[in-house]
C-alpha cells in the first residue's frame, strides 16, 4: 500500500511505549521512514498535555494528536487546541462525593495544560513520579471553573471494583466512564472516547479520505481499534481489544510500529 494514503494513530502506554516507557530505535526508524514516504503518524492517549508532550516532541509529530482520552485534539507544533470537550459542570460535586466516601482516593483534574490534585494517595504519587509531572496540590474548590477535560481516579487495583461501582451509580449523569489502567478510572465528557477524538482529528485536518490504522492495548482503545480500517492489538492487549482488532502483532516490547508498518506495506 502507498503510505501517502495512510494515517496511523497509536496508543502510548502498553502499545507504542515499551515497559520502560521508551520507543525502540527500530520503531523510531520505521516511523521516520513511513512519514518520509507520505504517511501520517500520530498518537491517541489518555495522557493529558504535560504527560503527552515529551513523547509528542520526541516523535516530532507533523499532525495534531488526540489527548485526554479523546477530550481534545491538540497541535503540539503550534501549541494549540484544535478542539476540546469539557466534563460536566457536575464533576466538582462528584469529586466531593467520591472523596467523602473514599478518603484514601487519588484524584487528578486535567485542566488544559495543568494537572490539579485535590486528593492524593500512593497510586497518584507513583503516577506523577513515573511521568515526571508535578501536579498542583489544592482543594477541590480552588480549581478554576471551565477547562476540565477529564477527571482521573487513582486507586489500588484490588479496591477499584468498589469505587467503580460507586461512581457508576452516583456520578454517571453527564459522563462517559472508562477504565484506562487497572488502577485508573476516568470521567470523560458524554460521548467522548479515543474513537471520537480520532474522528474529530480526521475531520479537522482534512484526512477523512485516508486509510486509517489504529493500535492499542486496553479497553479504552477498543472502540478506536474497531472503528479503523485496520485495527491492531499488541499481544499484551486486553481480550476486548484483541476481539476488536483485525490483526494481532507482538507485544509492546517487540517493535510494534515496525511490524504494523511492514504489514501496511504488504497490503
Amino acid at each position: 500500500m502507498n503510505f501517502s494514503n495512510v494515517i496511523i494513530m497509536t496508543d502510548l502506554d502498553g502499545t507504542l511505549l515499551d515497559d520502560k516507557k521508551n520507543i525502540s530505535q527500530r520503531d523510531m526508524a520505521a516511523i521516520d521512514d513511513f512519514c518520509a514516504k507520505g504517511g501520517k503518524f500520530t498518537i491517541a492517549t489518555g495522557r493529558g498535555y504535560s504527560m503527552a508532550k515529551p513523547v509528542a516532541d520526541k516523535l516530532k509529530l507533523s499532525i495534531p494528536a488526540v489527548i485526554f482520552n479523546g477530550s481534545a485534539v491538540y497541535d503540539f507544533n503550534d501549541e494549540s487546541f484544535l478542539w476540546q470537550s469539557e466534563v460536566t459542570y457536575r464533576a466538582r460535586g462528584y469529586i466531593k462525593e467520591i472523596i467523602k466516601n473514599f478518603p484514601d482516593v487519588g484524584i487528578e483534574v486535567l485542566h488544559k495544560h495543568t494537572v490539579y490534585v485535590p486528593s492524593n494517595n500512593d497510586v497518584e504519587r507513583m503516577h506523577m513520579a513515573l511521568e515526571n509531572v508535578k501536579g498542583v496540590i489544592c482543594d477541590i474548590d480552588d480549581i478554576p471553573d471551565g477547562g476540565w477535560l477529564k477527571v482521573l481516579i487513582a486507586y489500588p487495583e484490588d479496591k477499584m471494583p468498589k469505587i467503580r461501582a460507586f461512581i457508576d451509580e452516583n456520578c454517571c449523569e453527564g459522563t462517559n466512564r472508562v477504565l484506562s489502567a487497572p488502577f485508573f478510572y476516568e470521567l470523560l465528557p458524554t460521548g467522548v472516547s479515543k474513537a471520537y477524538g480520532y474522528k474529530k482529528l480526521l475531520e479537522l485536518t482534512g484526512n477523512t479520505h485516508r486509510f486509517t490504522v489504529a493500535a492499542g492495548d486496553y479497553p479504552n482503545d477498543a472502540e478506536m481499534v474497531r472503528s479503523a480500517d485496520l485495527g491492531v492489538a499488541v499481544e499484551n492487549a486486553h481480550d476486548e481489544v484483541k476481539k476488536a482488532a483485525d490483526i494481532i502483532i507482538g507485544t509492546n516490547n517487540d517493535d510494534p510500529m515496525t511490524h504494523i508498518i511492514e504489514h501496511i506495506a504488504s497490503l
